[in-house]
């Protein structure tokens, strides 16, 4: 063992050392029990960033302590390789996405293995890779079968500049997620997975979720919208038709004043056939985005046609409202201005009528049209429900309305079928075909995987490339010729069940080994950003539920822990340019002048132009401010980086990159690292410890290195609050840096501190542990170690804190056990040097001593 620290010697060597040896690979073992620990899957897009860094810091961490618990962990690799960011990257760099991919795969791959990420490289999937996507298609072809999926003309969410078509989740206030550009309202046909079939299923299980996170439930439970509420069939007066409208306020049905529906809605349609006002105002507000939609809300048009009340048998007047959404799967509602914020806008708006039925809190009537009276009260205003109460009201208007056989209680979802189709090459092929009478057919299961069509490094052939290949498009199925359809899959979809895969991705009999994946699944932790929330989780939960029914996994949820990782956050400098754009500049090529507590006062480029701070920001490429994990490593090693990233910040918050803290780290393994090449005669020490026999300073180091591994392993294991679990290490490492090695208990006692200070240490940085553990034990490694325990006797002794004075004077306060008697207790304080250089040569009278809190030796 060298004197000085050096992480690109030592680091380079363990890698190598699990890599030989396949340290990390695993199969099933009934005998143990299983961890299984997922990091979301990447996307290759060439270089990792501190995002990438943390989230799978905070895996390969939570995966080397199970293990060390002597679990039989699995921690899988991949790659979510399909996608537009590819095929555009491939058309700029005049290649093909493929290769483009594989060589970010190469890279991104060889940077993993230098943080020393734990993952069991046999499992790694490539979801471009037809061995992948092969079983994605068959699954597909079989929800065909159980009609789960259809192609119909469909309003679309369609970015003109990716050229492609977005789910409702992908659409953030109206712009694209991915390139930020607005989106437009387009009709194209399009395959949909029927995702509302499972809305129920979906909005109650979040409640078995117990480990996730509560603001992830909240958005799930927004998102999918679940309304329960009354349907109410209505006739159109003076024709046959009937009208089916939904409220959730069935108590208020006396204040209806106008039927609202959408421009979506059959009736609709039917009079834009006929009526060209109607047909023009459709026209004009149907293919909107919801952000122009907000800009034009409560616009609405009168039908001319009215519906019959159920009860007062009134007419009331049916309006196509813009703010009447289908995506609530209604259409059509009742509308009640007096009680309703969105009802009553449109009302005022449209100079309709407005009836309030409800009394204000003080048991008065509302005033007239000065505003909408959202609560629950009595009713007035409605005939014989006057004094009614919101639950004897809804109770004897429900009566009424079952009895004229025209009610029923509904619940309604906000979510939406699944679009799954994309206008792009790079990306899965839906295995579909037509034949020339128009009949769909899914593609025999002999006939998959349908691969994509190799193309030439051409740019225009590149962005068309299936629609102009028309040899690929053709095929023969049963003998007679078929077009394959011509769209891709969403790349949500090959995100949505990797981690059934991942635990056979060499299975080729079927898409899913069932005894693998009863033993490995369901995850115990997956760990990912919260922005994942409802696009990929509502997904991932949604796919595993069809997985389930189609009796691939045994179990209703795939996840039962899930971490979501704050961002990681660095400064940022620009100025303004002369086109009044913002030019960012890196940290790197920025002088910055800050005052004494560290912030920044002034900062300039190199020529002296003065530039703008903006702060501390998430770390991205268009603004600059991105750390390359390639640099830190060279620089201060693996090891640092991991440590830094689990200390710095608590995992749910976001992370401040300060390099001044990092340096931090690196001066603590230094020091650490000194502290074992200090001691190097006590790894022969195997004198067992007699506790009989320990001085009170033995104690007291004994007692703070359990306590200290009783902290770490509740702040691992259940809080997972790292660090707070590193902080505690530290302050024992700081303990034993001061401690005296002058008997062969003081040795004993920092051997046994030291191995367990390395044993905790090594989740987060294995290279260190894995090295320093191989100078105390070399005929272990500690890859097989297990996870010190405390020991409960010692944390049990109870200790007090008694101040020493002489002649009344505080000189000090010492910590002693309860245990000892009153004899040892005046020796041992006695000997104390700052108290045995006041009462050397000097006679003590009298010793007053109140136990547990005072002593004061009088002279």
């Amino acid at each position: 063992m060298e004197k000085e620290y050096s992480p690109k010697k030592i680091e380079n060597y363990v890698q190598e050392f699990w890599k030989k040896n396949k340290t990390f690979e695993v199969k099933e073992d009934p005998k143990k029990e299983k961890y299984y620990c997922l990091p979301m899957l990447p996307y290759p897009s060439g270089k990792l960033h501190m995002g990438h860094v943390r989230n799978y810091t905070i895996s390969d961490v939570i995966s080397r302590y199970q293990r060390m618990l002597g679990k039989n962990v699995l921690q899988p690799m991949g790659w979510d390789a399909f996608g537009l960011p590819a095929e555009e990257a491939a058309i700029r760099n005049n290649t093909d996405p493929f290769s483009w991919t594989q060589k970010n795969i190469k890279y991104m791959k060889k940077q993993l293995q230098s943080l020393g990420f734990s993952y069991d490289w046999s499992r790694e999937i490539t979801t471009c890779h037809p061995e992948y996507y092969h079983w994605e298609q068959w699954f597909f072809t079989k929800l065909y079968e159980k009609k789960l999926v259809y192609k119909k003309n469909s309003l679309v969410n369609w970015c003109s500049y990716d050229k492609t078509v977005l789910a409702n989740e992908q659409v953030i206030d109206g712009c694209c997620w991915r390139c930020q550009n607005k989106i437009r309202i387009k009709q194209i046909p399009q395959w949909f997975i029927k995702i509302r079939n499972y809305a129920e299923s979906l909005y109650q299980d979040l409640k078995k979720l117990t480990h996730w996170p509560e603001n992830v439930k909240n958005m799930q439970r927004n998102w999918i919208g679940r309304i329960k509420g009354f349907e109410i069939t209505l006739n159109v007066f003076n024709t046959c038709q009937k009208l089916k409208v939904f409220t959730q306020r069935l108590d208020l049905l006396m204040g209806v004043t106008y039927i609202s529906i959408s421009s979506c809605h059959k009736l609709s349609i039917n009079l834009s056939k006929k009526n060209e006002l109607i047909k023009k105002f459709i026209k004009k507000y149907r293919y909107i985005s919801q952000e122009e939609q907000y800009k034009v809300k409560y616009t609405g048009i009168n039908t001319n046609l009215f519906v019959v009340h159920p009860i007062t048998k009134k007419t009331i007047p049916i309006w196509i409202s813009n703010a009447t959404h289908i995506e609530y799967g209604t259409n059509a509602v009742l509308s009640i201005p007096g009680h309703n914020e969105n009802d009553w806008n449109f009302a005022v708006k449209n100079n309709l009528k407005i009836k309030y039925v409800i009394f204000n809190p003080d048991h008065q009537e509302p005033n007239l049209y000065t505003s909408f009276l959202d609560i629950k009260g009595t009713l007035f205003n409605s005939q014989e429900f006057n004094g009614l109460n919101l639950k004897d009201g809804t109770e004897k208007i429900k009566k009424i309305l079952y009895k004229k056989k025209i009610l029923k209680e509904k619940i309604n979802y906000k979510l939406q079928d699944w679009c799954i189709s994309r206008q792009r090459y790079w990306g899965t092929p839906i295995p579909m075909a037509k034949f020339k009478n128009g009949k769909m057919i899914p593609i025999p299961e002999n006939q998959l995987p349908v691969v994509l069509p190799k193309i030439r490094k051409n740019t225009n052939l590149l962005q068309q490339a299936i629609n102009f290949n028309s040899k690929w498009a053709e095929i023969f199925i049963h003998g007679k010729h078929a077009i394959r359809e011509i769209d891709t899959f969403d790349t949500f979809m090959e995100s949505s069940w990797y981690y059934a895969r991942y635990t056979c991705p060499n299975f080729n009999t079927g898409m899913i080994d069932s005894i693998a994946s009863k033993y490995w699944l369901p995850v115990d932790q997956y760990i990912g950003g919260i922005e994942h929330a409802i696009m990929h989780l509502m997904y991932f939960r949604f796919y595993h539920k069809l997985l389930r029914d189609f009796k691939l996994v045994d179990f209703d949820e795939p996840v039962k822990n899930l971490l979501c990782q704050g961002m990681v956050l660095s400064e940022a400098f620009y100025k303004i340019d002369s086109n009044s754009q913002r030019k960012w500049f890196n940290s790197s090529s920025v002088l910055i002048k800050r005052n004494t507590k560290g912030e920044i006062i002034e900062s300039h480029t190199q020529k002296g132009e003065k530039l703008i701070y903006a702060g501390m920001i998430k770390m991205s490429k268009s603004k600059n401010n991105g750390i390359e994990p390639e640099l830190i490593i060279q620089r201060y090693g693996a090891d640092t980086i991991r440590l830094f990233i689990m200390f710095s910040a608590p995992v749910e918050s976001d992370l401040e990159w300060k390099e001044s803290g990092l340096k931090g780290i690196y001066r603590f393994l230094k020091k650490l690292w000194m502290l074992i090449f200090n001691y190097i005669d006590i790894k022969n020490t195997h004198k067992k410890i007699n506790f009989d026999f320990l001085n009170h300073q033995q104690s007291e180091l004994r007692y703070q290195l359990h306590k200290t591994i009783a902290k770490v392993s509740d702040d691992i294991g259940r809080r997972q609050t790292f660090n707070t679990a590193i902080s505690e290490i530290m302050k024992l490492v700081n303990q034993l840096s001061k401690a005296p090695i002058k008997e062969e208990q003081d040795k004993s006692i920092m051997r046994e501190s030291l191995i367990c200070i390395i044993k905790m240490l090594y989740p987060f940085t294995p290279h260190f542990c894995f090295f320093v553990w191989n100078y105390f034990n070399n005929h272990s490694s500690i890859d097989n170690e297990k996870w010190p325990i405390f020991q409960k006797d010692i944390l049990s002794k109870k200790y007090s804190t008694i101040v020493a004075q002489i002649n009344g004077k505080k000189r000090c306060a010492i910590k002693i056990s309860d245990s000892l008697t009153k004899e040892e207790i005046f020796l041992y304080i006695q000997n104390q040097p700052i108290i045995k250089k006041y009462l050397e040569d000097v006679d003590i009278k009298k010793i007053i001593y109140i136990p547990k809190k005072i002593i004061n030796f009088v002279t």
